[in-house]
């Protein structure tokens, strides 16, 4: 069976198997059946005393579990050692959220630059980040959009997210108006031999990259004193919804997630909304 893994992915196991044959070197293993779970237990120890991320160890577990099937199914091994290795339980750690207010606040800031100075480029970042924050998608996916990914009539997107799946994600108006106006008075502006259908485009024409995505989002947030990038603005949208009264399973729909757990842990609920939801639910509040 072959995954279908993301280059990123590739590169961080290929990475990972690396620094686990430069370890066996060190121990003195020069052949696969001298291989033993110490040997693995103690490259991971290593590691460890390294201070790499909970999340980084965990990616490094699951690509030697990965490899020593492999080896064990083609025969390297006499048996798969890493099998019975635990997986550490990630820390449920919660990401910078905007609140509502600086969230318009932040847009607002892009639309009146665009006022005073209607450039491509200023009406395409208005966009793209009206695009981000309405949609909640990853911006991976932002950059992967093409002109025909719009459909106006319903003011929706086709996205192409994680593991090539495809979903349709909804659109604000503010949004709609934003690509609006960078398709009638910006995109042209960009457009060469190198552009073909990518709705947006970088300073030279190309598909945009998640780098300048990112730049654009880091500037953008100077408006309310915040360093959020992409990600932040994707939690920022999924929490608002869920503040609005979106149920989780819809906001699941609209993240792309494969999971519900994965929703569960990346969104919240804030304070408030818990509060007034308890004065209007329990008899005694």
């Amino acid at each position: 069976m072959v995954r279908n893994l993301s280059d990123n992915s590739i590169r961080g196991y290929v990475t990972d198997l690396e620094s686990f044959l430069k370890h066996m070197e060190k121990m003195g293993i020069v052949e696969f059946n001298q291989l033993e779970i110490e040997h693995i237990r103690s490259w991971l120890a290593n590691l460890q005393t390294t201070g790499v991320a909970r999340s980084t160890l965990t990616r490094r577990i699951v690509s030697i579990r990965a490899f020593t099937n492999w080896a064990a199914a083609n025969g390297w091994l006499t048996s798969d050692l890493g099998v019975n290795l635990a997986v550490p339980k990630p820390h449920k750690v919660l990401p910078e959220v905007l609140n509502v207010e600086d969230a318009a606040t932040v847009l607002k800031a892009l639309e009146v630059k665009c006022v005073e100075e209607p450039s491509a480029i200023n009406l395409r970042d208005l966009a793209l980040v009206e695009v981000l924050y309405s949609s909640g998608i990853r911006v991976s996916e932002l950059c992967g959009l093409n002109l025909g990914d719009i459909d106006r009539s319903r003011n929706t997107l086709n996205v192409i997210g994680k593991g090539n799946k495809q979903r349709v994600v909804p659109l604000g108006l503010p949004a709609v108006r934003a690509i609006e106006s960078y398709l009638k008075n910006a995109r042209g502006e960009f457009v060469n031999q190198n552009s073909q259908d990518a709705l947006f485009l970088g300073s030279r024409g190309k598909r945009i990259d998640q780098r300048t995505v990112r730049e654009v989002v880091y500037e953008a947030m100077k408006a309310v004193g915040s360093d959020m990038g992409p990600h932040g603005l994707r939690h920022s949208a999924a929490t608002h919804l869920l503040e609005g009264g979106a149920d989780l399973r819809t906001v699941q729909e609209i993240l792309g997630h494969a999971s519900l757990s994965t929703t569960q842990i990346y969104t919240h609920v804030s304070p408030e909304r818990l509060q007034s939801a308890y004065k209007q639910a329990h008899p005694r509040a």
